[in-house]
């Protein structure tokens, strides 16, 4: 079994996936809109629990993608607004700090630095920053 994590942009997916694939060499591997369900044609399409017009036709139902060696779900969501990211945070590990300083600085660009990258007790490399979709990353070099 595996965990995987699923991230919801709220209407900005198609951004965030060029956002990381810039910034951290993510490849997409899949990407589904919702104008590509077959039900929507049989009425059995995505709406709004809240009582809207639900998704456009065009935002993101699915999409998978890697960053190295692990894959991440994304989706638009109902793209009612802001995506919120509390209470989980996606962790890098990159082998140099070398290369830790470049994908924390890419993630920063747009977004807030929680913790500066910086050497630790723990890792030569380490820092915590939210990029500017609000998802939060740590970034530590292993020991």
């Amino acid at each position: 079994m595996k965990v995987e994590p699923y991230l919801f942009f709220e209407g900005r997916c198609e951004e965030a996936l060029d956002f990381y694939r810039k910034a951290l060499g993510a490849q997409v591997t899949m990407l589904m809109r919702y104008k590509d369900n077959p039900d929507v044609a049989a009425g059995q399409g995505c709406s709004d629990p809240g009582g809207g017009p639900g998704p456009k036709p065009e935002m993101v139902m699915h999409a998978s993608f890697t960053v190295g060696e692990t894959q991440v779900m994304a989706s638009d969501g109902m793209g009612s607004g802001q995506p919120v990211f509390q209470g989980v945070s996606l962790s890098l590990s990159p082998a140099s700090e070398a290369e830790a300083r470049k994908l924390f600085d890419a993630l920063a660009d747009g977004g807030k630095v929680q913790v500066p990258l910086a050497r630790t007790f723990f890792s030569p490399a380490f820092g915590m920053v939210a990029d500017r979709f609000g998802v939060a990353w740590m970034v530590v070099v292993p020991q």
